[in-house]
């Protein structure tokens, strides 16, 4: 046989991730109040702020109009990747780290590179278990549809606000004293943020929190969802600013999880 073999230690560790991330699945899902906020609470508000807008418009331009509904689905989907990794690790792992899991996990065979893999796998498995129903229920529920051009777009974007928040989530800890907190920290950092976003409403602000809300990753990632169900973008559905947006608070949550994880004191 040609080739370079893995190393066994590597291949074991490999081996433990795949374990890890079965157990990460089922502990999620038979957390049942875990499990309903990460996962069918978007879609709650998705059922209630669509009713409530039932049949509105709203102008993009050069009269033009969409259906709230398909400004309200990306948005919400936005949410619902922002909930499923950003608030689901920051809070989690706060809890492990409280509870000295993080702490234990150094005396077994996982790797602690593995075990942080496992979970943001395990957490990504989770957003595309969400956007997929959300994308579901706004096709054939609310009549929302993303065209084939401009599929590529929303791939995209999902994949990188899922990494983005995923790594922002972890980082957040390190600023997090203890789970009791965690909660409150978490939404304090996110709910404003997502009022001046367009997510929930859309609405002329003023310049200085429009300049405020370009400069974070809940905006961009709203942004570009919505710009690829808009039925009169063209292209491939990328709003480059957007993009950059979030890869650069990407590197920034980067960093951050390196450091919490190598943080003698982050257990």
């Amino acid at each position: 046989m040609s080739g370079r073999r893995a190393p066994v230690g590597v291949g074991r560790d490999f081996g433990l991730v795949a374990w890890q991330v079965l157990y990460e699945q089922r502990a999620f899902w038979r957390n049942r109040a875990r499990a309903f906020f990460a996962f069918l609470f978007p879609i709650i508000f998705l059922v209630i702020f669509s009713a409530i807008f039932q049949s509105k418009t709203i102008y993009v331009g050069f009269h033009r109009t969409i259906s709230y509904d398909t400004f309200f689905v990306p948005g919400i989907l936005a949410y619902g990747v922002i909930a499923t990794t950003f608030i689901n690790m920051a809070v989690g792992t706060t809890v492990l780290r409280d509870d000295g899991v993080l702490k234990r996990m150094a005396g077994t065979p996982l790797a602690g590179w593995a075990y942080v893999a496992a979970r943001i796998i395990s957490t990504l498995i989770v957003t595309v278990a969400m956007s997929a129903l959300t994308l579901l229920i706004g096709h054939f529920v609310y009549n929302t549809h993303v065209r084939g051009a401009t599929l590529p777009g929303l791939i995209v974007t999902l994949a990188l606000g899922s990494a983005t928040f995923t790594a922002l989530g972890v980082a957040l800890v390190r600023y997090i004293k203890n789970a009791e907190a965690a909660p409150a920290v978490v939404n304090a950092a996110i709910l404003p943020l997502t009022f001046i976003s367009g997510i929930w409403f859309h609405f002329h602000l003023s310049p200085t929190l429009t300049d405020i809300a370009k400069v974070f990753p809940v905006r961009a990632l709203a942004d570009g969802l919505q710009h690829a169900f808009n039925p009169f973008t063209t292209g491939s559905g990328f709003e480059s600013s957007d993009l950059l947006t979030l890869a650069v608070w990407l590197a920034v949550g980067a960093v951050g999880m390196v450091r919490f994880l190598r943080a003698p004191d982050r257990v």
